[in-house]
């Protein structure tokens, strides 16, 4: 066990507990959440979102005996919230009837979370700390299908106190929150890590005989306890009426902090696992449980095809997963807090930190999984019991920076899907991928302009960080097949004059027809990122095509769309037999000659979001800098609402009240379709994010800082889960996007490709290339995870530093004179 403390950054009480659910669980294994009372909700681990879902009993209780013999026993959790509980025939909340502690605190900082309870009529004071670990870098050390939930008891005064805490779980194997087919469910004692005999660990191992080994919904969970040191356990609850099963084990329970076994005949048998000791005067004794699962046939997005997990490879069952993940817990955590420390350590203002921090939790949840092979798939976000929008969706993911600059495996295993799976022989890359993809990775064949243009601008961005040529090499064919698409019969710029005029798919769910600024800066960003791969593949004559029309591009949108305020829409209608195979989908307008669900002279929020990523791959500017800033003003002047009373909204409401968000569009000049794009009333943040963004990078730091600030202030826990940011479904993919902010604040470069880092901005830093992660500081350049090639580093106002070691490993230090 580490004895550093955890570093904690937002700390919430009272009203603000109510929404909070941090998910536990690790990169594709789906996730348990923590709740802001110490429950444990949203079960989703069974190859599916689960909202609201959970076991029938999953609660810890905590039992003390004081010298003089006084015994209290409670649920380890906080008061009930009466918005969570109305009586018995309202919305009964889980375990409502246990006796809880009277005061919750729960403090916070991304993967980790502390719930500090207190009550006046409990002699110990106790602390719920529950984590998984997330190292980045490090893919499989954030991969594991385990919670930690830790409990640290404090005994404040002068006599010994005998302490036991004890795990309850019913074995609700078959049961996802869509269907149960649980039967034939059992759990069986478990005792020691084989092959380990270092690990002490004892428990429960929960399975199944009669839910069908091919379901969906089979597997087996582990509740373990480690290092315990009077541990007894149930395999079952007594069978018994009127709520008597939970009566006897409270009773059981309450009489001497042990359990006594129990039979039962239950489709669906309760375990529990105990651990008493006795805790001195004066002292912290921490009691460490781990709840691990195996869940290993996962589905095909939403089809019937069986594609697996990878993370049920590597182990035959949860109780072998969690026996092998004790051996390694404390090396994790410790690796956790180094991140988690060296990231809170940072000049960073706290709004950039919990917004960057707590959206990364969107990695761990069913938003995404990895198959067998170890591809990284993602949905757009998790539905209540589905996920939401599937196919690792182009134009959503590209908003998202968190992968490439900390998991850069995961972004390549996305770059290797798009280009070498996804994309035609035409250069056509379906924008959502099928599963399998041997057989079906091609099947939705169309194409998002805005989707299929920024995986070319991802491309570069993470062949620049990683510096692998091998990688470039392998995906440069597709990607110069995906970019000449845009030149064909009937494309996007089949005239060849470096202007989108066809019909344009993206991420509004529509077509776009005629040139518009939120798919000209994605071409102008493809543009010179192709520029710059063609150049390196040898192939001069396309880099320099790239050049002529992304020069006649950049200077035509500021002299045709540019308005004087922002950029705008030239509706430029179509017939069908303009339009090239595969560039509709079936939401947009019915009929490309007169089309509805255009943005025509609407003040978009992400209008310019091809420039603020091409600046973060630094690709500099695409357009007039002047026209660039006047714009993302006239963004915040026009679409900034303090106050929602009296906003009109026909679709979907992320925002209501008294609160402030910036719209998705606004029509300040009166000129308004009748029918917008769909989406033109919402606020929806991962816009919102990019925005912010864009703002810094263009020196109004203070007005990107209030968006962010803005989006946090309404992610509070009382009125939304700090860990859930949400569009078309929880979890959103496109809220990663707040990660750019620490990029764009720092000004951290790196180039991979000739070991080059850069910063603008002065102060302690933290940095990360996808490969290797670290802090800048008065004194060097630190390395806390990876291996970094590193041949010179930039400093605001210094000549660069020159290495004469080329690459430094974890632990190592370029120090400063």
């Amino acid at each position: 066990m580490t004895t550093s403390p955890w570093p904690l950054l937002r700390t919430y009480t009272g009203r603000q507990l109510r929404r909070i659910a941090l998910p536990l669980g690790g990169i594709g294994t789906g996730t348990v959440s923590f709740g802001g009372r110490g429950n444990l909700r949203d079960w989703e681990v069974v190859n599916r979102p689960a909202k609201g879902f959970h076991p029938g009993t999953a609660f810890f209780a905590i039992r003390t005996e004081s010298a003089d013999g006084v015994i209290t026993t409670r649920a380890a959790e906080g008061p009930l919230d009466l918005v969570d509980y109305e009586g018995a025939h309202g919305s009964p909340a889980q375990s409502h009837g246990l006796p809880r502690f009277r005061n919750a605190e729960f403090s916070t900082a991304y993967p980790f979370a502390r719930l500090s309870l207190s009550d006046d009529d409990v002699p110990v004071e106790l602390a719920v700390e529950a984590f998984t670990p997330f190292v980045p870098t490090n893919v499989e050390a954030s991969s594991w299908p385990v919670a930690v939930l830790r409990f640290a008891v404090t005994n404040p005064t002068d006599e010994p106190i005998t302490v036991s805490l004890a795990g309850s779980l019913e074995n609700f194997i078959g049961r996802d929150g869509t269907v149960d087919i649980a039967a034939g469910n059992y759990n069986t004692g478990a005792t020691g890590a084989h092959g380990n005999p270092r690990v002490d660990i004892d428990g429960v191992l929960l399975g199944s005989r009669g839910v069908p080994t091919n379901a969906e919904q089979f597997g087996t969970i582990a509740l373990a306890v480690l290092d315990g040191q009077d541990v007894t356990r149930r395999t079952g609850w007594a069978d018994r009426s009127w709520g008597d099963s939970l009566l006897d084990f409270w009773d059981d329970f309450s009489e001497d902090g042990r359990l006594d076994e129990r039979s039962s005949e239950s489709a669906t048998p309760i375990a529990s696992v105990a651990d008493r000791r006795t805790v001195p005067a004066n002292t912290t004794e921490r009691f460490t449980f781990l709840l691990g699962w195996h869940f290993p046939n996962r589905l095909a997005w939403d089809k019937p095809d069986a594609v697996g997990n990878h993370y049920t490879t590597l182990t035959d069952d949860a109780w072998t997963t969690v026996c092998r993940f004790a051996g390694q817990l404390d090396e994790l955590e410790r690796h956790t807090v180094g991140f988690v420390s060296d990231f809170l350590a940072s000049d960073l203002p706290e709004q950039v930190k919990e917004a960057a921090l707590f959206n990364l939790s969107t990695l761990r949840t069913q938003t995404v999984f990895r198959t067998p092979d170890g591809r990284f798939f993602g949905w757009e976000g998790c539905s209540d019991l589905d996920g939401s929008c599937f196919g690792s969706c182009t134009h959503v993911w590209n908003y998202e920076q968190a992968t490439p600059y900390l998991f850069g495996e995961i972004a390549r295993s996305l770059r290797e899907v798009e280009f070498a799976h996804a994309t035609d022989d035409r250069g056509l890359m379906s924008f959502r991928v099928g599963l399998p993809l041997e057989t079906s990775a091609q099947d939705f064949r169309v194409a998002a302009a805005d989707g299929q243009l920024g995986c070319l601008v991802k491309l570069y961005r993470d062949w620049r960080l990683s510096g692998d040529d091998k990688l470039l090499q392998a995906l440069w064919p597709a990607a110069k097949r995906a970019l000449e698409f845009c030149w064909i019969d009937g494309g996007w710029d089949a005239d060849r004059d470096g202007v989108m005029e066809g019909c344009q798919h993206n991420t509004m769910d529509v077509e776009y027809y005629g040139p518009n600024p939120q798919m000209q800066s994605w071409y102008l960003a493809a543009l010179r990122a192709a520029e710059e791969m063609a150049r390196h593949q040898g192939d001069d004559d396309l880099a320099t095509e790239c050049r002529r029309l992304f020069d006649l591009g950049s200077a035509w949108t500021d002299e045709h769309l540019f308005n004087g305020e922002y950029y705008r829409h030239e509706i430029r209608p179509q017939t069908m037999d303009q339009i090239a195979e595969g560039l509709r989908e079936s939401m947009g307008a019915a009929d490309p000659a007169h089309p509805e669900l255009q943005l025509g002279d609407g003040c978009l929020i992400d209008q310019l979001a091809g420039q603020h990523l091409a600046r973060t791959a630094s690709l500099d500017s695409l357009l007039d800098p002047e026209h660039v800033r006047t714009t993302l003003q006239s963004i915040l002047r026009h679409n900034r609402r303090e106050g929602f009373h009296g906003h009109f909204n026909h679709m979907r409401s992320y925002v209501l009240g008294d609160e402030t968000a910036v719209l998705m569009c606004s029509y300040p000049l009166g000129n308004r379709p009748e029918r917008p794009f769909p989406y033109f009333t919402e606020v929806m943040t991962g816009f919102e994010h990019i925005l912010a963004v864009g703002l810094i990078q263009e020196g109004l730091v203070d007005e990107g800082l209030q968006v962010i600030t803005d989006i946090r202030a309404r992610y509070d826990g009382e009125r939304r889960n700090p860990y859930d940011e949400a569009e078309c479904g929880h979890h959103y993919a496109r809220a990663m996007a707040s990660w750019g902010a620490v990029v764009a604040l720092t000004g951290f470069d790196y180039d991979g490709r000739t070991g080059a880092m850069r910063f603008t901005a002065p102060g302690t830093h933290f940095w990360s290339t996808g490969n290797a992660f670290g802090t800048l500081d008065a004194n060097g350049l630190h390395v806390r995870e990876g291996s970094l090639f590193l041949t010179s580093l930039s400093l605001p106002g210094q000549p660069p530093i020159t290495t004469t070691a080329d690459t430094l490993t974890a632990g190592s230090t370029l120090p400063f004179d």
